[in-house]
């Protein structure tokens, strides 16, 4: 598989609000917000251009990790194939994917059923994990999850490029089928998320792309410097989906109390606050738009479109 970005462009996507309620980043509409909500917003940032849409992923919080992380996170597959339902050309991501929870033959299938589905728009962002209590409960060694992820990548890989790929260590090879198969050639790409050295490394060296959760520790300039050098080294393509945290916006005046750090005020400003993400070296900005209800936001997702992501982004034309 290959970058799907198209050369050139900057595109633009949504980690969807309703479908996880973590302190770390609802908004207070978010508490009483259902399926209609969800919906509401995923709809209009596909009307709006939007690359992708992304859904997270945990199976059960354990207290009294929930006080912080809360107990409601959709389930992944179900809610993107439903999402895929609603829209028509916004790709669907898992934001992201705990490989270790799942056989990589369970993981195959569900996104080349996905990928079918939905007419070819399946991405599956994933990732190592990071809630050790829930490991736990899954009875899944957590220690082992990096190298988990890194024997299940190949398998995956074999699933979606052929229906019937050969897995199994040496004296173990069996061959299975895994169909229905998926529209788009090759399987859904592979986005690594994380912002560890360890995730960093195997974003730069097995996928397609990267999904990055907060900077790295050197700055997310030298992060992206550090990826595209160990992609040179190991001979890989240049082109590769980059992505890049950008804080939360609301363009206008809000009229409430909003986080410290988002981009708020008129175009201009807003445009002025994005043209830093103009000199990093990547092609995917993950936004955030802050409202007091879905359709707020939903509008607020209008207002980009309509004034500020044809300056600010270079969109590949869409058919």
């Amino acid at each position: 598989m290959a970058a799907i970005i198209p050369e050139g462009s900057i595109v633009w996507g949504l980690q969807l609000p309703v479908q996880s309620k973590s302190t770390a980043y609802r908004q207070a509409w978010e508490l009483d917000a259902g399926p209609a909500d969800l919906a509401t917003v995923a709809t209009a940032a596909d009307r709006a251009g939007a690359f992708y849409v992304a859904v997270c992923d945990h199976v059960a919080i354990p207290r009294p990790a929930d006080e912080v992380m809360s107990d409601t996170w959709y389930d992944t597959i179900a809610t993107l194939g439903w999402l895929a339902a609603q829209t028509e050309r916004v790709q669907l991501v898992s934001h992201v994917y705990v490989l270790p929870y799942r056989h990589p033959l369970q993981v195959a299938k569900s996104f080349v059923t996905l990928d079918a589905l939905s007419g070819g728009r399946a991405v599956l962002g994933a990732g190592a994990g990071h809630l050790e209590s829930e490991f736990a409960l899954l009875g899944v060694d957590y220690d082992g999850r990096g190298r988990a992820v890194e024997e299940a990548l190949p398998v995956i890989r074999a699933a979606f490029a052929e229906e019937y790929p050969t897995v199994g260590g040496p004296g173990a090879e069996v061959g299975v089928g895994v169909a229905p198969r998926p529209v788009r050639p090759g399987g859904p790409p592979i986005w690594i998320g994380g912002s560890s050295p360890a995730a960093m490394r195997r974003a730069a060296v097995l996928a397609d792309g990267w999904l990055p959760q907060g900077p790295p520790k050197e700055g997310m300039k030298a992060g992206i410097a550090r990826i595209r050098d160990r992609r040179a080294a190991a001979g890989l393509p240049a082109a590769f989906d980059m992505g890049v945290n950008v804080e939360p916006i609301h363009i206008g005046d809000p009229g409430f109390d909003v986080p410290e750090w988002t981009l708020i005020g008129s175009p201009e400003r807003i445009a002025e606050g994005l043209s830093r993400y103009r000199r990093l070296d990547a092609n995917q900005w993950q936004l955030r738009f802050i409202g007091r209800s879905a359709q707020e936001v939903a509008e607020q997702i209008e207002r980009f479109r309509r004034q500020l992501a044809a300056d600010e982004l270079r969109l590949p034309s869409r058919p």
